[in-house]
């Protein structure tokens, strides 16, 4: 059991978590939640803490976006769109239960405090920018780090928000690319 209470989307992916564990699940009803939502989240959030799960999808992106602005120390909880999608549809309720299992084991907060450990030669160096593929690799790395996807900058600043080491990464890069 999860003791954090995890923030969905919709009903659907309320749904689809509870399918995954048995766990306390709460949905902003999509991007126009308001001051009320909020302010019973913080509530919730200094009782027993909160772990976001949205989509990997634009506006899931803006949602989770508000609602770590808006919260003190969330824990944020990443899947891929690989692992969202059903057809054109991309969405939690899509995932497999052992995928989102996997994602909020994984779930981590983002440091208050932005230390530069990786530099844009480091990602250049590891061929996460400016290289043909960079964007499979970030894409893998992503997933394996689960900080979830974005370009050469969102990516960069997720490794230096989550407090990533140089041998956290170093070990995920041998794992997934045997470099």
């Amino acid at each position: 059991m999860i003791r954090e209470v995890i923030v969905v989307e919709g009903k659907d992916d309320i749904s689809r978590v509870r399918s995954a564990l048995d766990c306390d699940v709460i949905a902003t009803g999509g991007y126009a939640f308001g001051k009320t939502f909020l302010n019973e989240l913080k509530k919730i959030e200094k009782r027993r803490g909160v772990i976001i799960l949205t989509d990997p999808d634009y506006m899931g992106k803006q949602i989770r976006r508000r609602l770590t602005e808006a919260l003190d120390h969330p824990k944020q909880a990443y899947l891929p769109q690989s692992k969202t999608t059903l057809k054109d549809d991309i969405g939690i309720e899509n995932a497999k239960p052992e995928d989102i299992l996997e994602a909020l084991r994984r779930a981590k907060p983002m440091s208050h405090e932005y230390k530069e450990t990786f530099t844009k030669a480091d990602m250049i160096r590891f061929g996460l920018i400016g290289a043909s593929d960079a964007a499979e690799r970030r894409e893998k790395m992503s997933e394996a780090l689960g900080i979830g996807h974005g370009n050469g900058k969102q990516f960069l600043r997720r490794l230096n928000s989550f407090d990533i080491t140089i041998e956290e990464f170093e070990e995920k890069y041998r794992e997934v690319f045997g470099e």
